[in-house]
Formats: structure tokens, C-alpha cells, sequence
């Protein structure tokens, strides 16, 4: 009986992965069946036990248990005991094809940083730290990597990283780290593309408050009529005054706009919100304010 293409695919990647090669005789569908199903788990095997891509996977997300992490990652010649740092890769859309290869030039493998797919939109880099090496140094070169990939790849990409860890049964905490960075950096700082683990100020706090909280303290500054959203340009403005320190003659300058122009929008804004931004402490509650909406909007929606 001929072999159906699942089958001789199924062999194809059986060699691909071991270098054994099956002769595989099948008389009857159910007999081709079973020889399929058999040699897709012999495949599932392997993958699992010598495939380092399959390893790194695991120890990252945490499904390989402690004791099977030694034996495992002496079998791939993985040191176990080193200084590393975790960045965390993420796309807007799927993760195109040239991006692993640029990184594999910025972190090449005779460095003993490992790449390692986890969605179709995201990726982990496993990387030694020097002992030289300080935070300023790792801030670098996650702003390196977005640049990079920025400019080679035409992607927008969002970097965020852990602290340092010792050994690889610590991966999945060093992600989990980097991965509540990124998710609070996009909530509360989406303006931004590298957000370090132990940098996310404010927005680490108000993630952690309660639902409730967040709407009482939302009807305590606006009463019942909390807004939503302003328009574009509003939005624009307001975020640059505050990042200007409410200075209103520079960031007149930077948006090239009049200055009675500025002033008009801040007014409508105080008309709307009962804040006058030119003020520092209704600035900060109103900075404050606008993160507790994004948090709050992120939530329903999830």
C-alpha cells in the first residue's frame, strides 16, 4: 500500500529530528493510521526530551518540573547555575521571519543567549549578564533591540525585562516579571517601548488596586459625569503640557501652536473635568485620573 502524504511527512520529520530512518509497511488504512499516530508521538518525544527550543520553552512557562530541570539541561549542554537577564519581545502582528535572524546577529549564539519563541506574536530572550554590567546597561540594549528592529525589520516592537536570576528554575518568575512590565507599560505608558521590570512607578500600583477602589476614586474627582475620552488633538496636548511640566511657552513651542490657542484647550478641559491642569495638584489628579480610566477600560474589555 502506497504511503498517504501525512505519512511521509510524518517520516521526513521523524528524520529531520533523529536522523532515523523507518521503513514503515502498512496493508491495510487502520494499520497506516496507527503507524502515523505512533511515530507522531515518537516525534512529540524527542521534541520534548532533546530539543533545546522545546526546553526553553517549558522552563520559561514554567510546565517542566524542578527535579527533570537538571538532567535536561545537562543533556543540552545548558549551564544551569548562571547570572542571566529575560527580555520579552512583542509585536503588533505576527512576528515576521526576519526578525529572529537580526536578533540572532545582535545575540549570537557562541554568546550562549538563547531565542525563544512563545506566541505568534511574541518572543523571550535568554541572555548572560557580565559581571561588569549594570542596569543602565540593560536598559541599553533593550532600546537597542527596538531600534534594531525598528529600522531592519519595519516592525514596532516592545521590549520589557526582568531583574537578574541565578538559575534557570527561576525562568518562569524572570517572566512573569518581564511580563506584567509589559503588560502595565502598555496600559499606563503606551507612549513607550522598553519597560524595565522595576521602573513602572505608579502604574505597578494602581494594577494592583481593586476594581472598586479605582471607581470610587474616579466618582470622587469627576462625580457621575466621568469622561471617557477627548478628541486626538486634545489628547496631544494635554499629555505634552504635563510631560513639559506644565510649562505652557514650551510646549506652545513644540507643538507649534499659540499660546491663547493652548490656553483655550486647557480651559475646556477644566470646563469638562472641574481640573485646571495649570495647576500642579490638579494636573497630578488628573494624570492620575486618566491611568485609572485606561486600567478600567483594559479590564471590561478583557
Amino acid at each position: 500500500m502506497k504511503h498517504s502524504t501525512e505519512l511521509e511527512h510524518a517520516l521526513k520529520n521523524l528524520r529531520q529530528l533523529t536522523g532515523i530512518t523507518l521503513d514503515v509497511k502498512a496493508d491495510t488504512e487502520e494499520e497506516e493510521i496507527q503507524a502515523l499516530t505512533q511515530i507522531r508521538c515518537l516525534c512529540n518525544a524527542y521534541q520534548e526530551k532533546y530539543n533545546k527550543t522545546y526546553f526553553l520553552q517549558g522552563l520559561v512557562t514554567g510546565t517542566i518540573p524542578i527535579y527533570d530541570i537538571l538532567e535536561r539541561a545537562s543533556r543540552l549542554h545548558i549551564n544551569l547555575e548562571e547570572r542571566r537577564i529575560l527580555f520579552l519581545l512583542k509585536t503588533k502582528g505576527p512576528l515576521d521571519e526576519i526578525i529572529p535572524e537580526i536578533l540572532k546577529n545582535l545575540f549570537p549564539p557562541q554568546t550562549h543567549s538563547y531565542l525563544v519563541p512563545l506566541t505568534e506574536s511574541s518572543m523571550v530572550v535568554l541572555r548572560p549578564v557580565k559581571d561588569s554590567e549594570t542596569e543602565n546597561d540593560f536598559l541599553q540594549i533593550a532600546r537597542t533591540i527596538v531600534d534594531t528592529l525598528n529600522m531592519e525589520a519595519l516592525s514596532f516592537i516592545q521590549v520589557a525585562y526582568s531583574g537578574c536570576f541565578y538559575s534557570l528554575t527561576e525562568c518562569s518568575e524572570a517572566y512573569k516579571s518581564a511580563y506584567l512590565a509589559l503588560k502595565v507599560g502598555n496600559l499606563f505608558y503606551s507612549e513607550q517601548t522598553v519597560f524595565p521590570y522595576n521602573r513602572l512607578g505608579v502604574g505597578r500600583l494602581l494594577y494592583q488596586l481593586p476594581i472598586s477602589i479605582c471607581e470610587g476614586f474616579l466618582h470622587e474627582v469627576f462625580g457621575d459625569d466621568i469622561p471617557d475620552s477627548f478628541d486626538n488633538e486634545t489628547d496631544i496636548t494635554i499629555t505634552r503640557f504635563l510631560q513639559n511640566n506644565l510649562n505652557i511657552a514650551e510646549t506652545s513651542r513644540q507643538l507649534h501652536m499659540h499660546r491663547n490657542t493652548l490656553i483655550y484647550r486647557l480651559d475646556q478641559v477644566e470646563k469638562k473635568t472641574g481640573l485646571d491642569l495649570r495647576k500642579f495638584e490638579d494636573a497630578m489628579t488628573f494624570k492620575l485620573a486618566s491611568m485609572v480610566i485606561n486600567y478600567l477600560y483594559s479590564e471590561r474589555n478583557s
